[in-house]
């Protein structure tokens, strides 16, 4: 199934970024470390646990490093729409005891597959819309194995256009004293205008209307939060 001329864009311009992006993450994501820490200590197993785990929106395989340092026997698949990220995902994650399966194509339009025991994604899922955020979060309470669970580490919008403000004013703030140059935020300030963010509210009852219990947040800090949902079972 081909891309969207918007998904062609997002592509376009994640892989224009590729070769910068990892360099880039500490500095453009001021709380960098709890966040993809937050994200991996939700995951309810054992370190030698040989779980299934699908990567949506995997860029360059950052998230997905982060759970083989936790979980080495992971069998990891991984989603992007951006062919040179995922190249960079593939190098990174040579080393895995069982080779990630690499996948071009669009998670949000293509059958998910499964059945996984977690379904992850970090700063993704934001670029749909709302509509497409429900239909996905329905897909993927239908692609877990019962007791699986689905963490979303992601960019959230202000519940108010005053705390919005602020999120962006904040962030702003905070990336500069990281030492980002301004063009790095100028590109990803281009990037994010594909952004289309959802509350943080709304996101967790859209969990509860796909059927997920035990939702919680795990880790805010202004716009990026960590959030997740179990399957029952």
């Amino acid at each position: 199934m081909g891309m969207t001329d918007r998904a062609e864009t997002i592509a376009a311009g994640f892989d224009a970024a590729a070769p910068t992006y990892d360099a880039a993450r500490a500095r453009l994501i001021p709380c960098y470390a709890r966040f993809y820490a937050s994200a991996i200590a939700v995951m309810p197993f054992p370190r030698d646990a040989a779980i299934e785990v699908l990567d949506l929106g995997a860029g360059t395989g950052l998230l997905s490093a982060w759970i083989l340092d936790s979980f080495p026997r992971a069998g990891l698949t991984l989603v992007d729409i951006a062919a040179a990220m995922l190249e960079r995902a593939r190098t990174r994650l040579g080393g895995a005891a069982t080779p990630p399966r690499i996948i071009v194509g669009d998670y949000a339009r293509e059958a998910l597959g499964g059945p996984y025991d977690a379904i992850v994604s970090a700063l993704s899922i934001h670029h749909c819309d709302d509509a497409a955020k429900r239909d996905l979060f329905g897909r993927i309470f239908a692609a877990l194995r019962p007791g699986g669970i689905f963490v979303n580490a992601e960019q959230v919008a202000g519940p108010t256009p005053e705390i919005e403000a602020y999120y962006a004013s904040a962030w702003l703030a905070d990336v500069r004293a990281a030492g980002a140059a301004e063009n790095e935020i100028a590109a990803a300030q281009g990037r994010m205008l594909e952004d289309r963010c959802a509350p943080l509210d709304a996101q967790l009852a859209w969990l509860r209307d796909a059927g997920f219990a035990e939702i919680d947040c795990r880790f805010k800090d202004g716009r990026f939060a960590v959030y997740a949902g179990r399957k029952p079972g």
